[in-house]
């Protein structure tokens, strides 16, 4: 991880947060992982990350979560550093969340993973659902946390402040019962929108044709692939999740058969489980697909367990019995070549490994290759139906 100045007057405007690790696991790297995950997705969000601060305790302390004594270090830290966010790598309890603030003061706001991430897909949704999702997700977040708050709930910022924007935030401002109010009727929507895809579903199901569903840890390369493959023009960003609203297209293959492929929402570790509930229609473009190519960076050292966390998500999203096809992408900036073959066994066959570049293009033509013979096989067994669907 790159190291950073702790204060730098030329981005007074960002919020200056400080990343809050306890070091509970045996596996100290993993650990370490996480919190250079941390580190990327408050950049992601907008922040300036000036410090970091790594409590070793062997369990979570009920009150702080890190205990008494680190947190007044990190009270003195945001005072003397001009830090106005705490961001913890965990899911903090509603009474955990209010001591802190209460113990760090200095108008130091205190957030969590979850809020983290779902802060971020407040920022980058644009769909109609995809901001209904985010809404939804972001409430069912809130409406535990509402207890003993009761007018600090207006302590929330304006749109810019993290953990404090999208569809949602106004409605932290109103009382429970207006938002779970709130809460059904985005349901009742999403429900809806739900259906609606699944007719779409349904009408591709009768055509034959197959459908590909690109899945994997977020900024592993999907929307480049996608854009590489089809021109479908969607952003590409070496961002975590720059891409939230999945988009399908149509592709020919070199055989003359024509598949649909569709980008889906990225993984990531602790995805928390209001934003699988909210987001279950789009997830399942996994599970009702044919073939689905699982993307990793080959670039980051946290390739292979970032390989397991999207492996593990796709297994409960019900796409485990798939045919699986592992991409190790960005292999253009990997320092070296490494022997997938000897990956954990649940990922795919030996011959289902592929080393591409989405960016360059290299590698890429296996890869058509092989989901051409794999679209052959199953059109075989669907028979396949003569007309077009219109994919758009």
């Amino acid at each position: 991880m790159s190291k950073k100045k702790i204060y730098d007057t030329d981005s007074a405007e960002k919020e200056r947060a400080v990343l809050v690790k306890l070091m509970q696991e045996r596996n100290e790297s993993a650990a370490l992982a996480s919190l250079a995950e941390l580190w990327r997705l408050a950049e992601t969000a907008g922040a300036e990350v000036a410090a970091q601060v790594i409590q070793n305790k062997s369990a979570p302390d009920p009150a702080t979560y890190i205990g008494k004594g680190k947190v007044e270090e990190i009270s003195e830290l945001c005072r003397t550093a001009d830090i106005n966010l705490a961001v913890f790598d965990c899911e903090l309890s509603p009474s955990q969340i209010k001591n802190l603030e209460d113990m760090i003061g200095n108008n130091v706001r205190v957030i969590d993973r979850s809020m983290l991430i779902l802060d971020i897909f407040a920022l980058h949704a644009t769909s109609g659902e995809g901001k209904l999702q985010v809404e939804l997700a972001q409430l069912k977040y809130t409406v535990p946390r509402l207890i003993g708050k009761g007018t600090e709930l207006s302590r929330q910022g304006g749109s810019a402040t993290i953990a404090s924007r999208g569809p949602g935030e106004s409605k932290l401002e109103t009382d429970r019962r207006y938002i779970k109010g709130r809460i059904v009727s985005l349901e009742r929507q999403l429900a809806e929108l739900a259906e609606n895809r699944k007719t779409r579903r349904n009408q591709r199901d009768r055509s034959g044709i197959i459908k590909v569903a690109i899945a994997g840890y977020t900024n592993a390369g999907k929307s480049t692939l996608l854009n590489y493959l089809t021109g479908a023009g969607i952003t590409a960003e070496d961002k975590l999740f720059a891409t939230l609203d999945p988009t399908t297209r149509r592709y020919s293959l070199p055989s003359g058969r024509t598949v649909l492929i569709t980008d889906t929402v990225g993984f990531i570790r602790n995805l928390p489980h209001q934003f699988i509930k909210a987001f279950h229609s789009t997830l399942e473009e996994v599970k009702y697909a044919d073939i689905i190519i699982v993307m990793m960076d080959a670039s980051d050292s946290e390739c292979i367990n970032q390989a397991k966390v999207s492996m593990d998500l796709i297994s409960k999203l019900g796409g485990k019995d798939k045919k699986i096809l592992c991409v190790f992408n960005k292999c253009d900036k990997a320092d070296e070549e490494e022997d997938y073959s000897e990956t954990d066994p649940q990922f795919a066959e030996k011959e289902d490994f592929f080393r591409i570049s989405a960016k360059t293009g290299d590698g890429i033509e296996k890869l058509v290759e092989r989901i051409d013979e794999l679209s052959g096989n199953l059109s075989n067994r669907k028979g396949e139906k003569s007309g077009l669907y219109d994919a758009r």
